[in-house]
């Protein structure tokens, strides 16, 4: 076997152990969730500091090194978010009024440059549930010294939107939305996310502050919100 069939190999092999090795993980400290994704606030500091380490490592065996000009087919369709330390993410996981936040989706159409982000939120004695919703846009943005697109994307959010779909078990449809706001992007720079990680089942992400995001392909978003 020539070096470089061997090196593919190892690599490809070192891939998916790491990649297993992260899922059990997720799976694990999920094992009790609604399918809502998992802030590192919600970890003991040890626990968090091994996903961290298996998801830097897992990064560095990415097998699409150039996710925006090789494989931006994989980013379409709906991602579940796992898990996050992003300070949005962990801003909804103490709800007022008692709501609990449920599964957070996040859709991409490549096509038109447009996503949407949306996390599902009910109240635990069924009182109430709905979801909050936001828009935007992206395009494909060069890093510093690079000469083409690679990995980053610019991102423009543009509305929010709150809903109320259910209270006690009654369908809602004036309410949902009952609320739709535009969103104020920074003024001083401009958002963006990292592609770090992605596969045709799994995408890691790193905010422009360095947060962490971890989400898996998923096909079971709610008919309702499949249009952005």
């Amino acid at each position: 076997m020539c070096v470089g069939v061997a090196r593919r190999r190892h690599r490809y092999l070192t891939h998916v152990l790491l990649k297993e090795k992260l899922q059990a993980k997720l799976e694990e400290i999920q094992a009790k969730s609604d399918g809502s994704p998992v802030t590192d606030l919600k970890l003991d500091k040890t626990l968090a500091e091994e996903i961290e380490e298996l998801t830097t490592e897992l990064e560095s065996v990415n097998p699409n090194l150039n996710p925006l000009i090789n494989a931006t087919h994989l980013l379409d369709g709906a991602w579940k978010l796992q898990y996050s330390t992003a300070r949005e993410i962990r801003s909804l996981v103490s709800l007022p009024l008692g709501l609990k936040l449920g599964k957070v989706y996040q859709v991409i159409d490549i096509a038109n440059k447009l996503f949407f982000n949306l996390a599902k939120v009910k109240h635990p004695l069924g009182i109430v549930s709905g979801y909050v919703k936001v828009t935007a846009s992206f395009e494909l943005a060069k890093e510093d010294l690079e000469p083409l697109p690679n990995k980053r994307l610019n991102v423009y959010f543009d509305k929010r939107y709150l809903s109320i779909e259910k209270i006690v078990g009654i369908n809602t449809p004036q309410l949902n939305p009952f609320k739709v706001v535009s969103v104020n992007n920074p003024t001083s720079r401009t958002p963006t996310l990292d592609i770090t990680y992605l596969d045709e089942t799994l995408r890691i992400g790193r905010g422009g502050d360095g947060s962490l995001f971890i989400l898996s392909k998923s096909d079971d978003l709610p008919e309702f919100s499949s249009s952005i």
